[in-house]
């Protein structure tokens, strides 16, 4: 493999890696608050896409209750990025407050709450599915405006064409996680979800409104299901309503990969798991996914606490 080669795939899997960074990001969030999965997420992911496809004016051109139907309105991709996303959060505040509170306050088994949040990531893909159908929709093509299809790197004798749409869901993964990490880190709020994350009754007593803190977590989580989900809709196009779902799985090989409820192991494990599917051989490229839980496999053997999480210590 050629430099030029080289450098254009590691690109493309900082790309793809910091998709699946911000994706995993949210599962982080929740887990670190509550110590489960919330495996609707996936279905949040989906529904991020339709929401901004909708909101830039597109149609439904194919089955289900909305064919052929528009809404009368057409925003530009950021402010629609930004809505649909916005929307997704408030619909993952919902699944919290209908699918996990009841069931925390009655001190359920934990395991309920995930097929809790099963069984609403079901209701929210074939309720897409019954609307829209289970049709492929491809983004405008005029979604970034005037920009170039591609930009070319390196030098005018060996250029190293890059996909725009690439660069742009590279900068806007960069910006969303710097964001989060100042929220979380530098912010009374972020502080606050730290400390409900370390001892929720401690918190509590402290005078801190744990479920409302919750509540944020699941909106941060959900939005940035919905901007990972749009980010790929607008790369190569939202594949039928369940196409969140492999990335749910993703996800989760993330987290366990980087440490669970660690955000800088979320991004670092996105990011080396883009960079590996990257130089997968075009002619492999189906085993793409199971390159990454090859790569999750020999982690748990050698590391099971993940590449940044620390060692559970077991009181005797």
């Amino acid at each position: 493999m050629n430099l030029t080669l080289f450098i254009q795939q590691f690109l493309n899997g900082l790309s793809i890696g910091s998709i699946y960074a911000i994706f995993a990001l949210g599962y982080t969030l929740v887990f670190s608050i509550l110590g489960i999965i919330n495996f609707a997420h996936g279905a949040i992911f989906t529904l991020g896409a339709y929401l901004t496809y909708a909101l830039m004016g597109e149609a439904f051109g194919f089955n289900g209750l909305l064919a052929n139907a528009a809404l009368p309105i057409k925003l530009p991709f950021p402010v629609a990025l930004i809505l649909g996303s916005i929307i997704a959060g408030l619909v993952g505040v919902a699944i919290e407050r209908i699918a996990f509170r009841p069931l925390r306050r009655r001190g359920a088994d934990p395991l309920l709450t995930v097929v809790s949040s099963l069984g609403v990531a079901l209701v929210i893909v074939n309720l897409i599915q019954y609307l829209v159908g289970a049709e492929n929709y491809t983004f405008p093509g005029n979604t970034f405006g005037n920009l170039p299809a591609s930009i070319n790197f390196g030098s005018v004798t060996n250029p190293i064409p890059i996909r725009t749409v690439q660069i742009v869901i590279f900068l806007v993964s960069v910006i969303a996680v710097a964001i989060l990490t100042y929220f979380i880190n530098y912010t009374k709020y972020g502080k606050a979800m730290r400390a409900v994350a370390e001892d929720p009754t401690t918190s509590s007593l402290l005078g801190i409104n744990t479920d409302g803190f919750i509540v944020l977590t699941f909106f941060i989580s959900s939005f940035l299901a919905g901007v990972a989900g749009t980010l790929v809709g607008s790369s190569v196009s939202i594949a039928g309503p369940y196409f969140g779902i492999a990335f749910g799985l993703k996800g989760l090989a993330v987290i366990v990969l980087g440490g669970l409820g660690s955000i800088p192991g979320a991004v670092l494990g996105g990011l080396l798991i883009g960079v590996v599917e990257a130089f997968v051989p075009g002619q492999y490229s189906a085993y793409k996914d199971a390159v990454a839980f090859g790569i999750l496999f020999i982690m748990l053997l050698v590391r099971p606490q993940g590449l940044l999480g620390r060692r559970l210590i077991q009181k005797v």
